[in-house]
C-alpha cells in the first residue's frame, strides 16, 4: 500500500492548473459543417412523407442537447456506432440495394465498407478507452494503489470482478432475449451508474460494503473521501467536463445526425435512386467524425492517464485561494440576474470564467448558464443553467457571435448574493507562439 500520509483528495481548483497545460486543439471547422449538413438532408428526406415514430425519436434526440457528463457522451457515441455499423451490414441494407446488379453494385459496396471499417475502428478505439480508463480509476493508481494489500483488497477486488460478470450476464441475457441496440445501452447506462453508487458505498463504508466497516479502518481516510465525492455533481470532475465536454458534445451530436441520415435514407430508398452524392457526403462526414472522434479520445486518454488523484494540503489550499484584485464584485439582487457580455470575432477562442457566492443567506448558491446569438441571430444554449456556490470553466468557441455570461438570482426572493468573478475572452493562439514553447 502506498503512503497517503500529507495527502488530500484532488481539488476542482488544482485540476483547473493541470488541465491549463493540456488545452485541446479545437475541432476542425468540419465538424459543424458537416453534422448540420447531414441533419439538414435528414429532414429534407423526411418533408416529403409522413415520419414514423422511429424517425421522429431520432430526430428529437439529434435536436435534443447532448448529455453532460464526459462518461454519458462516450457511451452515446458508442450506442451510435453500433447503431450505424448494424445498418451497414448487408443483412440490413435496403431491399432495392440488395437487388442490384453486381455491376451497378460494385461502387456502392465499397463506398460502404469503407464506412464499415471507418466506423468499426472507431468503436473499438472507443471501448478499448473506456475499458482502460475504468481499470485506471479503480484497480490500480486510483484505488488499489494506497488500498491495505491484505484481505480487505482482496476481498474488494474479488466483489468488483463478481459485480462486473454479474453484469456482463446481465447484457447477455438482454441480447440472446431479441433485445435492441437502444436497450442494451439503456441497461450498459444503468449499470455504470451503479458502478458509480457502489464507488461511492466503498468510501462510505456502506451498502455492499456495510460487513466491511469494522475492517475498513486500516484503510487511509483520504482514499475513502476521494472514491466517495470523484463523481459529486460538483465535484472535482466538473472542471473536466466544463474543460473537455464542448468538443465532444459536437462529436456527440455529429454522430447523432450521421445515424438519423443513414438511418432516414434507408427507409426511403425503395421508393427512390440513391443519390452518389448521399454517400459522397456520408463519406465525407465519416471520415471528419472517425479521424476527430479518435483525436480527442487519444487526447483525454493521454489527460487521464497523467492526471493526479492525490495532492498536499499546502498544494490544495495554494490553488484554492484567489486574489481579489484580479476579481470584480457585484450584488446580485433577490428575483434578478448579472449577465456579462463578449462579442467573438475569431473562431477559436477561449471563453473563461471563475466566480464565487462569497456572501448570501440560506443557499449560498447562484444560477449559472452560458448561451451565443450568432451572426445570423440564431440563439444556442452553451452551457446550461445549474446552481453553483463556486465554478471555473472555459469552452472553445466554434462561431462568432455575442456569448451572454448569465448569473441567476431570480430564485430567491428575499436575499441578495454578493458574486465576486471574473472573466475573459483568450483569441486563437497563433502557431508561431506555439512554437516558441
Amino acid at each position: 500500500m502506498v503512503s497517503t500520509e500529507g495527502l488530500v483528495p484532488i481539488t476542482r481548483a488544482f485540476l483547473a492548473s493541470y488541465y491549463d497545460k493540456y488545452a485541446f486543439p479545437p475541432l476542425s471547422n468540419e465538424v459543424s459543417r458537416l453534422s448540420d449538413q447531414m441533419y439538414a438532408m435528414a429532414v429534407e428526406l423526411l418533408s416529403g412523407s409522413p415520419t414514423t415514430p422511429e424517425e421522429s425519436l431520432l430526430v428529437q434526440e439529434a435536436e435534443r442537447q447532448p448529455p453532460h457528463k464526459v462518461d454519458e457522451n462516450m457511451w452515446k457515441n458508442r450506442e451510435r456506432l453500433e447503431e450505424i455499423l448494424f445498418l451497414l451490414e448487408f443483412s440490413h441494407w435496403p431491399t432495392a440495394l440488395q437487388q442490384k446488379p453486381i455491376v451497378e453494385d460494385a461502387e456502392l459496396g465499397s463506398a460502404l465498407g469503407r464506412l464499415q471499417a471507418k466506423f468499426k475502428s472507431t468503436l473499438k478505439n472507443l471501448e478499448d478507452f473506456q475499458a482502460k480508463n475504468s481499470e485506471f480509476v479503480f484497480n490500480t493508481d486510483a484505488v488499489m494503489t494506497y488500498m491495505p494489500q491484505d484481505f480487505r483488497g482482496t476481498i474488494i477486488r474479488q466483489q468488483r470482478e463478481r459485480s462486473e460478470r454479474n453484469k456482463q450476464a446481465e447484457v447477455d441475457a438482454l441480447i440472446n432475449s431479441g433485445g435492441s441496440i437502444r436497450d442494451k445501452y439503456a441497461l450498459l447506462w444503468r449499470q455504470q451508474m451503479d458502478r458509480r453508487r457502489q464507488l461511492a458505498e466503498l468510501g462510505s463504508a456502506t451498502g455492499i460494503y456495510k460487513t466491511l466497516v469494522k475492517y475498513l479502518v486500516g484503510v487511509p481516510e483520504v482514499l475513502l473521501d476521494f472514491i466517495r465525492q470523484i463523481n459529486d455533481d460538483q465535484g472535482p470532475m466538473e472542471e473536466q467536463r466544463q474543460r473537455y465536454g464542448p468538443p465532444l458534445y459536437s462529436l456527440t451530436r455529429m454522430v447523432h445526425n450521421i445515424h438519423l441520415f443513414l438511418y432516414v435514407l434507408w427507409q426511403h430508398l425503395n421508393s427512390r435512386t440513391l443519390q452518389k452524392y448521399e454517400i459522397t457526403s456520408l463519406e465525407e462526414a465519416a471520415d471528419v467524425y472517425t479521424s476527430e472522434f479518435e483525436r480527442y479520445i487519444k487526447f483525454i486518454g493521454e489527460v487521464f492517464s497523467n492526471s493526479p488523484f492525490f495532492i498536499t494540503a499546502e498544494d490544495a489550499g495554494t490553488m484554492d485561494s484567489r486574489k481579489a484584485d484580479d476579481y470584480k464584485e457585484i450584488n446580485v439582487p433577490a428575483g434578478d440576474i448579472h449577465e456579462v457580455s463578449l462579442t467573438v470575432e475569431s473562431l477559436n477562442s477561449y471563453i473563461a470564467w471563475d466566480f464565487l457566492v462569497v456572501q448570501g443567506k440560506l443557499n449560498q448558491d447562484i444560477g449559472f448558464s452560458v448561451e451565443c446569438t450568432d451572426l445570423s441571430g440564431r440563439k444556442t444554449l452553451i452551457l446550461p443553467y445549474r446552481r453553483y456556490e463556486a465554478d471555473q470553466g472555459n469552452f472553445c468557441t466554434c462561431v462568432s457571435g455575442n456569448y451572454k455570461l448569465i448569473w441567476d438570482n431570480s430564485y430567491s426572493t428575499f436575499f441578495r448574493k454578493v458574486l465576486r468573478y471574473k472573466v475573459d475572452c483568450i483569441p486563437p493562439v497563433a502557431e508561431s507562439a506555439l512554437a516558441n514553447d
